[in-house]
């Protein structure tokens, strides 16, 4: 067998992913750092399965990069750019400046010449975009305050690789020109000086013009020929196309599918192109991962390990140092400020991009690049491991030291007809019914960021955990004649029932549910009642879709009436047989075959008098 064929390797490539990263999501290690122990373990310091040519493939690999900052792009309308104009430019532009200048000092403390250091400083100033992002959308943090602020950061390094790739070649310590012009041969075809700039903003400006003019008639024709397969052909077209103009003029290709993304954003196919290229991306992004993997030279590691070692630690910390300072003079919040630090505390794939023009134009040489090659790959390798233990110590810490160091509020509600605990979505309207209907209520809210927010829109919270029998007591337990759970965390409401139970035996108990399964357990607690969140909405739903569909206003109502009043009879008549599987299938097949009954007799029996009242479609 070949094994340098392009089959093997696909082969192998693909069979270390299906192996790796389904073991790495068990155990919690998440998808990233499955892919980065895949490509480790089959690399060429390894098993050595894909042999020493690891370099071209990341070049191959370096596309699922380009297509997910188009997808970025995609995402971006010009107004949300102009909402984060403050976080990107202040933000972002804070950490490239303050993290080069303390790279540069320490590379200059090294012993290398300014502009090395000041090249080295700008280089790993840089965070990964891909790693990062998909770390934060993997654990759902995209839209949090240290997600959002992550995205400014990442945003802003990636627009700023174009003015690094103008700036380095005047730090390269040579006088032979033939050389630097020779660095820019293959790219822009002997143009040097102000021509090559003319084709930098040339090419620019035909993307942003294209975009515009050209781009969104060509995927209307396309469109109107209902074929998807011609469809995707176009869009992997328009990416690749790109890549291959900013190639030309000496540019980053992620850059410039990144710009078209953005001229994309506000098009009607948007959507049409995220579905089509989504697939690509995620494929192609693996098999950058698992390249990273497979670069780290752990020859040149064992060779100089207390070097790397040092090196690696002296960039994290640094970079700690400073996302840390910038998170608390932008004010987020305490425990997002750790979040944002770690998941930014690396270097990322645009530096093996510069590290790569860095070495074609002279600019700094191989004993150099080589180590930091090595440095970067670690530091990328590392973030997984950074995030869960972010998630796993720091943030658990910052919790319970919260809890501890905020007292519960003072309660001087009087006496309360109703207390609620958890003020969510959920919880603000049972509140705001009630009180419109001249019934008074006592809340708690044991999230203090929530109770903060709550409390600028006029909403009378207070910060408590009601799972506590004093705090159940000071908001009125021993008077109220109802006690409502709110809250979306399960635990915490059955503990919440069984100390009411205990203490306040006279209050009348009504509780959220997820689902059926802690439905189930509600019952058995005892609650006077409970609601199974999402139940309800999905009824009124079916009602207004039956509706839709030439159901008279009358029978849709009734259907539903109907089939809320069955399942909530089969939910009750199931509990007894829930922990016996077989049992409890054939019951729900045999109640649903009965709810059909139920359903079939009423159409015969529509009730006319009482349909009067509801006039006619």
């Amino acid at each position: 067998m070949d094994h340098g064929g392009l089959m093997y390797q696909a082969f192998i490539f693909l069979l270390a992913a299906v192996i790796s990263v389904p073991i790495a999501k068990r155990l919690g290690l998440g998808s990233v750092l499955g892919y980065l122990l895949a490509g480790v373990a089959i690399g060429p310091f390894a098993l050595g399965l894909v042999g020493h040519n690891v370099e071209n493939i990341m070049h191959f690999a370096e596309f699922g990069v380009v297509m997910m900052l188009f997808l970025v792009g995609l995402e971006l309308q010009p107004s949300l750019l102009w909402k984060l104009r403050l976080p990107i430019l202040g933000l972002g532009g804070l950490q490239v400046l303050l993290t080069t200048a303390a790279i540069s000092a320490a590379a200059l403390a090294f012993g290398l010449p300014w502009q090395w250091a000041l090249a080295v400083g700008l280089i790993l100033a840089l965070s990964s975009t891909a790693i990062v992002l998909q770390s934060l959308n993997e654990k759902g943090l995209m839209g949090t305050e240290a997600g959002q602020s992550s995205f400014a950061v990442l945003l802003f390094q990636d627009i700023t690789v174009i003015p690094m790739l103008a700036l380095l070649p005047v730090l390269a310590i040579t006088t032979d020109t033939t050389d630097l012009a020779s660095g820019h041969a293959e790219s822009v075809v002997g143009l040097s000086g102000w021509q090559h700039t003319l084709a930098v903003l040339g090419a620019v400006v035909g993307i942003i013009i294209g975009g515009r003019v050209l781009i969104r008639p060509l995927f209307r024709f396309i469109a109107a020929t209902r074929l998807r397969e011609i469809f995707t052909a176009t869009a992997l077209l328009l990416v690749i196309g790109i890549a291959l103009l900013m190639g030309l003029v000496g540019l980053s290709a992620a850059l410039g599918t990144f710009l078209a993304g953005v001229v994309l954003a506000e098009s009607e196919y948007r959507h049409e192109l995220e579905a089509e290229i989504e697939p690509f991306k995620g494929l192609l992004l693996g098999l950058f991962f698992i390249s990273v993997g497979a670069s780290i030279d752990f020859a040149l590691l064992a060779e100089k390990p207390l070097l790397i070692a040092t090196l690696v630690c002296l960039l994290i910390s640094i970079k700690f140092i400073v996302l840390i300072t910038l998170a608390k003079i932008f004010r987020l919040q305490n425990n997002q400020q750790w979040t944002f630090t770690f998941a930014l505390a690396q270097s990322g794939e645009f530096c093996f991009v510069l590290f790569s023009f860095a070495s074609q134009n002279h600019i700094l040489p191989a004993d150099v690049i080589d180590p930091l090659i090595v440095v970067v790959a670690l530091s990328m390798a590392l973030t997984p491991l950074l995030m869960i233990i972010n998630d796993r110590c720091v943030q658990p810490l910052f919790l319970r030291n919260t809890t501890e160091t905020r007292e519960a509020d003072t309660i001087d509600n009087g006496e309360t007809d109703v207390i609620i605990a958890g003020f969510g979505r959920f919880g603000q309207i049972i509140d705001r019914s009630l009180n419109l209907s001249g019934y008074s209520t006592t809340v708690l809210e044991h999230d203090a960021v929530q109770v903060e927010n709550l409390r600028k829109f006029g909403h009378k919270v207070f910060y408590g955990d009601a799972s506590r029998q004093d705090l159940l007591h000071a908001a009125g337990g021993d008077t109220a004649k109802l006690l409502v759970i709110a809250l979306d965390d399960h635990e915490k409401v059955m503990d919440i029932i069984t100390l009411a139970k205990r203490h306040f035996p006279h209050l009348k108990i009504y509780a959220r549910a997820r689902g059926r399964v802690q439905a189930h357990e509600l019952h058995k607690a005892g609650v006077d009642g409970f609601v199974r969140e999402t139940f309800h909405s999905a009824l009124a739903m079916s009602e207004q879709v039956m509706g839709a569909l030439g159901m008279h206003a009358y029978e849709a109502h009734k259907t539903m009436r109907t089939f809320r009043k069955f399942d909530e009879q089969h939910l009750r008549d199931m509990i007894h047989v829930e922990q016996d599987p077989k049992a409890y299938i054939s019951n729900a097949q045999k109640n649903r075959a009965e709810l059909e009954k139920v359903m079939q007799a009423d159409e015969e029996d529509p009730e006319l008098l009482e349909q009067q009242h509801w006039g006619h479609k």
